[in-house]
């Protein structure tokens, strides 16, 4: 019998080495290496028997492959079914990610009892919890229990031999690093562990064609735990986030072959488990304060959707030598941006001032369509005069001061429109091609255009050009 090395592993890349370093060489993490086993190839036989030699394909031009249609299976949860881009595929790999108590679970079973009750059978593979734990959720949830499987294990044979032998039409992993191949020698969760589990349990998705869910943990920095080999071999990567003193959870697409990777569903945490938002730019505006300084909406695109966030920023004299500038849900360098250009194209004297700007909501809007709306709002709480409650804001800022066009402009206004927006002020550009809106359009071509108009604000002294008076 061939003898059994140990080697060490980087969790994050997947960089292996005979010993244990520090720093990996490959990504750079720090204390990232844990050992593992490493058992000779022919000790290790899964229960699927010999591998057999692929065939060798002949090569073809692309219009000559038969086009299939492939039929997708609804889960029953309209914002899942959004994110995946309709539905589960035959064979498809779908990893879920997200903090611990964010609902990954609470997700993948409300879809799976939707699944039973469609005819569908579906295996529900538990590492984490008990059978016991997993029903007394589903009672909780109000599901009907006598329609789930579940299958408390983590000894990947035995999952293996269950999968075989039964008629499943969807399988589900929760999680993926509490499964442990037993010849491996490693402890489970360990960067060889996942990936043999993974790779085991991908090749039998795609040989019988059912869809797989893996459910996946993440780090204290927020990348998906184990190997990133982990994230190339499967289809889909969704990350499910939120916070837990909210409600609000959003599932976004990092990774997906079978749809878009710009698609958001939007659910909301309840007692009764997790509810779709079926109308989330009324959520975002639910509590929206009118009349209020440094308060401004803006359209944003989330996928092919557009949604109605809400900016908040406030603006106050600081006491510190260097001001802050704190966001939440923005990025924070564009504050930075957006506070010099007001504070050197218009005059608005920023340089004692902390300043702090969050999406309302738990959002996050990451497209620089919203500059304008962030200007907007940090002029509005420094002037202290509230913008017009009827108006919405687009536009990306250039360095000059510019308000530059955005994509799909159309559709952002007719989501306003249909909340209730009577006005919009947008990229000068773009204002008069949007007929047919039952708005007021109002087109800028400058940020301190914009605030001679909503604000009537005409600029400050001018400076001796470092903005200062």
């Amino acid at each position: 019998m061939a003898k059994t090395k140990a080697r060490y592993v980087c969790c994050d890349c997947g960089f292996s080495s005979a010993g244990w370093l520090g720093r990996c060489p490959s990504c750079g993490a720090w204390e990232s290496f844990k050992e593992e086993s490493v058992t000779p190839q022919s000790q290790t036989k899964s229960i699927l028997g010999k591998s057999q030699k692929p065939s060798l394909g002949q090569a073809m031009t692309l219009a000559s492959v038969p086009a299939e249609s492939t039929i997708r299976l609804r889960t029953g949860l309209g914002e899942l079914d959004r994110v995946l881009g309709g539905g589960l595929t035959p064979g498809a790999v779908i990893l879920l990610a997200g903090e611990p108590g964010v609902g990954k679970s609470t997700l993948l079973l409300q879809a799976a009892a939707t699944t039973a009750k469609e005819g569908g059978k579906l295996l529900y593979v538990t590492g984490e919890e008990s059978a016991a734990q997993v029903r007394l959720r589903a009672e909780r949830l109000g599901l009907d229990t006598s329609l789930l499987w579940v299958l408390p294990e983590t000894s990947l044979p035995d999952i293996e031999r269950e999968i075989i032998n039964g008629d499943w039409n969807i399988w589900v992993v929760d999680s993926i690093q509490t499964l442990q191949w037993p010849e491996l020698g490693s402890p489970a969760g360990s960067p060889g562990q996942i990936r043999e589990c993974a790779a085991r349990l991908i090749g039998l998705a795609k040989t019988k064609g059912t869809p797989l869910w893996l459910v996946g943990h993440i780090t204290k920095e927020g990348h998906i735990a184990g190997p990133k080999l982990l994230e190339h071999l499967v289809d889909t990567v969704l990350y499910f986030e939120g916070e837990r003193d909210r409600p609000l959870r959003l599932l976004r697409s990092l990774k997906n072959r079978f749809g878009s990777v710009n698609e958001t569903g939007v659910f909301e945490m309840t007692g009764a488990g997790l509810g779709e938002v079926v109308n989330p730019s009324a959520f975002f505006l639910a509590e929206r304060p009118k009349g209020a300084p440094g308060s401004v909406v803006t359209p944003v695109m989330e996928g092919h959707r557009p949604l109605l966030m809400e900016i908040q920023a406030l603006v106050s004299f600081s006491p510190l030598a260097m001001p802050r500038r704190q966001t939440l849900g923005v990025d924070h360098t564009r504050i930075g941006l957006l506070a010099a250009v007001l504070e050197k194209k218009v005059r608005l004297k920023l340089f004692d001032r902390d300043i702090f700007v969050n999406v309302t909501g738990g959002a996050k809007i990451g497209e620089p369509a919203a500059d304008l709306a962030v200007a907007a709002a940090i002029a509005s709480s420094m002037l202290d005069r509230p913008l017009p409650p009827d108006l919405v804001v687009v536009g990306e800022v250039g360095l000059a001061g510019e308000v530059r066009r955005v994509g799909r402009l159309r559709d952002r206004l007719a989501e306003a429109a249909r909340l209730g927006f009577s006005r919009a002020a947008v990229p000068l550009g773009e204002a008069t091609g949007l007929t047919g809106l039952k708005m007021k359009i109002d087109g800028v071509g400058s940020v301190g255009q914009f605030l001679s108009r909503h604000l009537d604000f005409h600029g400050g002294r001018r400076d001796d050009g470092d903005g200062h008076d």
